[in-house]
């Protein structure tokens, strides 16, 4: 048991003496590049998505 403990310690303490933590303007500079890359993939995933669609409807057409 005080193995544990020791180890709840030194968590602790790495978490709130060693750990950098980002500001809050690197934390939302983050969360906006973020934001924007899953933007632009969802948005190129629906252009695949709605290309590939086309295509198989063109090409089951001749089997029809």
């Amino acid at each position: 048991m005080n193995k544990f403990v020791n180890y709840c310690k030194l968590c602790y303490n790495e978490l709130a003496h060693e750990v950098t933590w980002p500001t809050q303007k690197e934390l939302m500079q983050s969360a906006s590049v973020v934001l924007v890359a899953s933007l632009v993939i969802a948005v190129v995933v629906w252009i695949l998505d709605t290309i590939f669609q086309h295509l198989m409807l063109f090409i089951y057409s001749f089997g029809a």
